[in-house]
């Protein structure tokens, strides 16, 4: 049962988790996964069965879809990044560009500038 559309319970590969993303392609799970067991959280991965309304033609060229979960129930995408809970490999603290793999990790974030 879900709080709110940010923070989804769901039963994954026979585990409960706390959804993080649904219908991503697989280089988009493994950064997730790669980041969040970075910062010691178990992560599951499921692969998304093709939908049934989908001609059989066109669901042999179709990408699978992955959904991400962790096995924290209490985890909350945007409250990890927003309160800067959430570090890179390299120490720095996970911004929402780079969670969303839009900003280069050694650019300088907005809260780092100095006037």
């Amino acid at each position: 049962m879900a709080i709110n559309k940010n923070h989804e319970v769901e039963e994954l590969n026979g585990i409960k988790c706390a959804v993080v993303e649904r219908k991503i392609q697989l280089s988009r799970a493994n950064f997730i996964k790669e980041l969040l067991e970075f910062n010691h959280f178990k992560v599951v991965v499921r692969e998304e069965p093709i939908s049934d309304n989908a001609a059989p033609a066109e669901n042999s060229d179709q990408e699978p879809a992955f959904t991400v979960g962790v096995t924290q129930l209490a985890f909350n995408t945007i409250n990890a990044l927003y309160g800067r809970l959430l570090r890179t490999p390299s120490g720095r603290i996970v911004t929402p560009a780079y969670w969303q793999q839009k900003e280069d990790e050694h650019e300088i974030p907005y809260y780092e500038y100095k006037a």
